[in-house]
């Protein structure tokens, strides 16, 4: 069900999916890549590799720290998988060119990481 989850929202948005791996990690592991590849010394709860040649295609790798999952997950009153499919759709959105820098592209993001997870929700029932 997640999987095609994913494949609708990457063709929803005119990309085709070629290969999209999800790597579930710690925070430390995840804090490492955060400092070799992309030089912040700070946890995070994912990170996206962008790895297509192509354009409107999707290549990619996601890093997920299951442990920053599960304490979002309870701060802010999530299940641990609601919290998971958030990162997850949020990653991908990155690969659909997606940011979340600014106030105003962090809205937007939320909004379309929102309007997924509401058709997931959907297809569960």
């Amino acid at each position: 069900m997640i999987k095609n989850w994913l494949k609708s929202a990457i063709a929803s948005e005119d990309y085709q999916l070629k290969e999209l791996n999800f790597i579930l990690c710690s925070d430390e592991y995840l804090l490492r890549i955060n400092q070799d590849y992309l030089n912040h010394d700070t946890y995070t709860d994912v990170i996206t590799f962008d790895n297509s040649e192509e354009t409107k295609t999707i290549v990619g790798d996601i890093f997920i720290s299951i442990d920053r999952i599960k304490e979002n997950a309870a701060t802010f009153k999530f299940t641990t998988d609601q919290e998971l499919c958030r990162v997850m759709i949020h990653g991908a959105l990155h690969l659909l060119g997606y940011k979340d820098k600014t106030k105003a592209a962090k809205t937007l993001m939320t909004a379309r990481e929102d309007h997924y997870l509401a058709l997931l929700s959907k297809d569960q029932k």
